[in-house]
């Protein structure tokens, strides 16, 4: 969503006071202000893993859980991140949107979905099995502190990639109730994965985080760098992707989507180029929700559609 901003003076964030608006026009708000959309990038993972770990269809009460504790986890991630850097969004021509929207929702009230959220990630983690309970506060403050790290470290885009790769590890466990080394492998290509999607997102902020000092590989390494450790770090996902064989049964049609994914990859990089980033929209959502939708569902046909017998 895009919308034309006037500047807002910093002393007003903490300040807004939101009219009066209906419910539903509050939540479609929110849901615009933390790109619900964007949850595309990591629920199929999860789904993915929740598959692998059940060797067919999981029950549906544990897939239902696990569907709305990622969404929780997501969206209570997210709507931190924009309260935490309101006064980094306000200075962005790109993010300064979200203030008119937090303005128009009210910070309270998105401290408060904040919460709700927050709360009812643990619940489905705790309705999946102790452990998940267990890890679910170690998780809650992976995904709240990548809020920070721009502030201190070039590396923020890792922690993102890490917040994305608990997706598959969590739906694992709440399958199983366990530990295993699949998960975990397909949780270090959706890192690298994520790491360089963001690298190449982060290149359109370069002047923005120059000017408020805030750190990224494409502000310390410039846009042509920055370039080539994305692709370099897909060329690795890939690499994990194909190993990724090795630790569960996954068959030829699985080994075929991933050299297709290959392919996607190849053309997401295509589009971006050190001096023009007209394109970074179409690589950064476009090709990556084709890539891990496109993923989950082979993934599930080779593991369940065409294995009727062995389930």
């Amino acid at each position: 969503m895009k919308m034309k901003s006037r500047p807002i003076p910093s002393d007003d964030i903490n300040n807004t006071q939101s009219p009066k608006l209906s419910f539903l026009s509050k939540l479609w708000s929110i849901l615009t202000l933390i790109k619900f959309s964007h949850t595309v990038f990591s629920l199929p993972f999860a789904i993915m893993s929740a598959f692998l770990a059940a060797d067919g269809l999981p029950p549906l009460r544990q897939l239902i859980l696990i569907f709305t504790a990622l969404i929780m986890a997501r969206s209570c991630a997210m709507s931190f991140n924009r309260l935490v850097d309101a006064k980094y969004d306000i200075q962005n021509p790109r993010t300064a949107y979200r203030i008119h929207l937090q303005k128009f929702i009210g910070r309270p009230t998105l401290w408060i979905f904040t919460l709700i959220c927050s709360a009812l990630f643990v619940v489905c983690a705790a309705g999946l099995n102790n452990l998940s309970l267990l890890i679910s506060p170690l998780a809650l403050m992976i995904i709240f502190g990548y809020s920070y790290t721009k502030r201190f470290t070039n590396l923020s885009h890792v922690v993102l990639g890490l917040s994305l790769a608990l997706s598959p590890i969590g739906a694992w466990v709440g399958i199983r109730g366990k530990f295993n080394i699949a998960p975990f492998i397909l949780a270090l290509g959706v890192l690298l994965w994520t790491t360089g999607f963001d690298i190449i997102y982060a290149c359109q902020d370069v002047q923005h985080d120059i000017k408020t000092k805030l750190h990224s590989i494409p502000q310390k390494m410039g846009i042509k760098t920055a370039l080539k450790i994305a692709v370099l770090l897909h060329f690795f996902m890939l690499i994990v992707l194909f190993s990724f064989v090795f630790f569960t049964d996954l068959g030829i049609i699985y080994l075929i989507a991933v050299c297709f994914v290959g392919l996607m990859l190849f053309y997401e990089h295509s589009l971006i180029k050190p001096h023009d980033l007209s394109n970074i929209n179409m690589a950064f959502f476009t090709v990556n929700g084709s890539i891990s939708i496109f993923l989950m569902i082979v993934t599930i046909v080779d593991i369940y559609l065409l294995k009727p017998s062995s389930h």
